[in-house]
């Protein structure tokens, strides 16, 4: 039977409990009964509902219900919300994998609904609490969190709130969450202070009338987690369940570090594969709370007071789920490594330039392979998959600043600048040769 156990106190709870946190604060995480599971062929049950085009079976998250949650049928397909998401590609770069001496892959969450992996956490998040009744939904985010709730609430007729740290949110998400008509709510201060205000209501929330409280969504949500995991699952089925060498992925509330780790360890004790990849979660120089307890050998964790970085997406001093990040990091021998913001930006430009595109925190994906192809860590000829979290489009400001050399520190290797001509023919083949 599925339960909640808080990762502070260990204090066990059934789904039935309709609890987030625990009555301590600490994170639940949600206990698969893996025996049980061990009975099924999963293998062929995931793969035979490959190419489905009805609900559930055709979300790239809900193919794999049976390591999810029972999800109450309310009067949609299977009991779901879902907007057809995950199923994202899994490319493979011979540019990039030339340059690195591996066999580099990239998976694509930017082809979600709403452009980033939040999409597969949300639909998982939402459905759990619509199905115990809640009507309002709430997320503190820097951008992508707040475009997928505002998708899935709208999608589903429910009450969609962000609260979004004011003027530090990238237009391209931002435009998002008020076009898909969540109410959004600005406060003073950074992310961190608007996590500070969400989790304040999450501990409000009241079990016994959902329908009048806030459910709070964001990765301190076990069932944001439950769905996060799929992104390794679907990697894993892709690579036609043999696993890579290294899965590499940017860190910010470490929500998503957290979930591959869940998603490796269950994967390899239900024997889906043979042995387990191992996890590189990268931080940005300027917001590496995780990274320096890392470091420290988990000694101590402190959280950044003012972080800063051009990704926007991981600019989190303060992530919420580092007690389970560590738990994921030690469970498959991986490292935590941080990137300066020349070398996620001169990433970025190798990924926009191999065709595939990626917002800048994505890009620590691919700084974080350089440094550990530099270091040894990754053996010529292994393979490794790197995440990329969000579209390119999710923040084009960073993008184009960087071709035209606006961006102040930053060493633009890799500009691309528009060049000015005569409308003549002359001047056309003049420019481009």
């Amino acid at each position: 039977m599925q339960k909640l156990i808080c990762s502070s106190c260990q204090k066990e709870f059934a789904l039935a409990d309709k609890r987030v946190v625990c009555e301590c604060g600490g994170l639940l995480d949600l206990e698969q009964p893996l025996e049980d599971l061990k009975k099924l062929d999963l293998k062929k049950i995931f793969d035979d509902r490959l190419g489905s085009r009805e609900l559930p079976d055709a979300s790239g998250v809900w193919r794999y219900r049976e390591l999810l949650f029972p999800s109450p049928d309310k009067g949609r397909p299977g009991g779901v919300i879902s907007r057809f998401e995950g199923n994202t590609r899994l490319y493979h770069s011979e540019k990039i994998s030339a340059e690195i001496g591996s066999d580099v892959f990239f998976k694509h969450e930017g082809e979600n609904p709403s452009a980033s992996f939040k999409d597969r956490g949300m639909t998982a998040a939402v459905t759990a609490g619509a199905g115990i009744g809640c009507r309002n939904f709430v997320c503190a985010s820097t951008g992508n969190t707040s475009a997928s709730l505002a998708s899935y609430c709208s999608h589903a007729g429910l009450n969609g709130i962000v609260v979004i740290p004011e003027g530090k949110i990238a237009y391209g998400k931002l435009s998002q969450a008020l076009a898909f008509g969540a109410k959004v709510l600005q406060v003073k201060g950074n992310f961190d202070a608007a996590m500070n205000l969400v989790n304040e209501l999450g501990r409000k929330f009241d079990p016994d009338n959902p329908g009048e409280s806030v459910y709070v969504l964001n990765s301190v949500n076990p069932f944001r987690i439950e769905g996060q995991k799929t992104i390794v699952l679907e990697i894993l089925q892709q690579l036609n369940w043999e696993a890579p060498d290294w899965i590499v992925l940017p860190a910010g509330n470490l929500g998503n570090t957290s979930a591959f780790g869940k998603a490796i360890s269950e994967a390899f004790e239900l024997g889906l594969i043979k042995k387990k990849p191992r996890l590189a979660a990268v931080q940005a120089t300027g917001a590496n709370p995780f990274f320096k307890y890392f470091e420290s050998g988990w000694k101590e964790f402190a959280a950044v007071e003012d972080p800063e970085t051009i990704a926007t997406a991981i600019k989190i001093g303060n992530p919420q789920s580092y007690l389970r990040a560590r738990k994921a990091i030690e469970a498959t021998d991986g490292v935590v490594l941080e990137a300066s913001e020349d070398e996620i930006l001169d990433a970025k430009a190798t990924i926009d330039g191999a065709g595939i595109g990626c917002e800048p925190a994505s890009a620590c994906s691919l700084a974080g392979i350089r440094q550990l192809v530099k270091s040894g860590a990754i053996k010529k000829g292994q393979k490794v998959v790197g995440v990329l979290t969000g579209h390119l489009l999710k923040d084009p400001d960073a993008t184009i600043n960087y071709h035209l050399g606006k961006l102040d520190g930053i060493e633009a290797k890799k500009a691309n600048q528009p060049v000015e001509i005569e409308a003549s023919v002359d001047a056309f083949f003049a420019a481009i040769r």
